[in-house]
């Protein structure tokens, strides 16, 4: 990272106690979607050496679990305290998305370093770039429209399809549409219960467990000109371009200054940031968004990107082979391999959206 983008940030000091089977803290447990070799999928409790029990017996699935949440959490406790239930190795599995089908809302801009890196070497924003701007003098002014916003702006958030999600080890099959495909790992939250014009001082009563998620899109492909409001987030929801898991760890596991979120790609650190360097919180986010949305149990959230994508490493953009491993403190680890989408000799109509008119 260029000198002067670095705006420092102390690193989360996080807990000593988590298992390196799981990722997750001794004493805790998570949530997840499993599958053994053909059979049903069943909800999972995971505890932190790995082992997974069958919860199928009480609940469906893991929006049964998610709709049921307080009573559920109970029970949950008491199955973790008492593990007699027949196990399965979490490395037997087949890691499912955490929930199936929920409805998804993706804050967005919401990490200064981010946004300002974002705004300063991607495609979209070029436009902004004064003539004869270098660098450093772009970076600085979107660093400070950014703290404005955090001043006297709102959190900003946008909609998502569950057909994007895929499970925390799934390959991520790059389409034929797009050319800067990008990483951003993500702090997420699903909700345990939904209410309407809930106070920012009472909205995170409404979390239930948190999560990761990798907010993969391919960014060259956010902006175009045939349309006045510009922007379209349609190319974030690609098939598999949101590795979702591999479990949810109740709130209450959870402290959010304690994480840190890390993703390597091929070995080497691209993101490595403080969750909790948000502009916006959850709480002001959840707040906002019951303005707007009529939320409901098993309702997936994710928080925005920190800083360390593509554009910030000369371009370094996702190609076939490439292999990002990942984790957020307290809630486990991703690993997926980039491949190309098998398309079966079709090919596209209408290809990338026009970014001149």
């Amino acid at each position: 990272m260029t000198e002067f983008m670095m705006h420092k940030v102390k690193p989360a000091v996080e807990p000593e106690n988590i298992n390196p089977a799981t990722g997750l803290v001794e004493g805790t447990f998570g949530v997840g979607t499993y599958q053994f070799k053909e059979e049903a999928a069943f909800p999972g409790l995971v505890l932190p050496n790995g082992d997974v029990l069958n919860l199928s017996d009480r609940y469906a699935d893991t929006h049964a679990i998610f709709n049921d949440w307080d009573n559920a959490l109970v029970w949950l406790k008491e199955v973790a305290a008492k593990p007699d239930r027949p196990a399965k190795s979490l490395t037997d599995l087949n890691i499912l998305p955490v929930l199936a089908h929920p409805n998804f809302i993706c804050a967005a801009s919401n990490y200064r370093q981010h946004v300002a890196e974002m705004m300063t070497f991607n495609k979209f924003n070029q436009d902004k770039r004064l003539p004869g701007e270098d660098d450093e003098a772009f970076f600085n002014r979107n660093y400070e429209e950014v703290d404005r916003r955090g001043r006297e702006g709102t959190p900003f958030f946008f909609t998502g399809l569950h057909s994007s999600l895929c499970g925390a080890n799934d390959d991520v099959p790059l389409p034929l549409i797009g050319e800067q495909p990008d990483w951003e790992l993500e702090l997420g939250f699903i909700l345990g219960k939904g209410e309407r014009y809930v106070k920012p001082e009472n909205a995170e009563d409404m979390i239930a467990a948190y999560v990761i998620v990798n907010d993969i899109g391919t960014v060259d492909e956010f902006k175009r000109a045939d349309i006045k409001f510009n922007f379209d987030w349609c190319s974030k929801f690609q098939p598999n371009f949101k590795p979702f898991g591999p479990f949810a760890v109740p709130k209450e596991f959870v402290d959010r200054k304690k994480m840190q979120i890390r993703l390597n790609v091929n070995g080497e650190k691209r993101q490595d940031w403080p969750a909790e360097d948000m502009i916006f919180g959850p709480s002001q986010v959840l707040s906002h968004a019951s303005e707007r949305l009529k939320l409901m149990p098993g309702d997936l959230f994710i928080m925005g990107s920190p800083p360390g994508n593509g554009a910030n490493f000369g371009g370094a953009w996702l190609k076939e082979g490439d292999v990002m491993d990942s984790e957020i403190t307290y809630l486990g680890r991703q690993r997926n391999k980039i491949v190309i989408e098998e398309t079966e000799g079709k090919s596209v109509t209408y290809g990338a959206f026009k970014t001149e008119w």
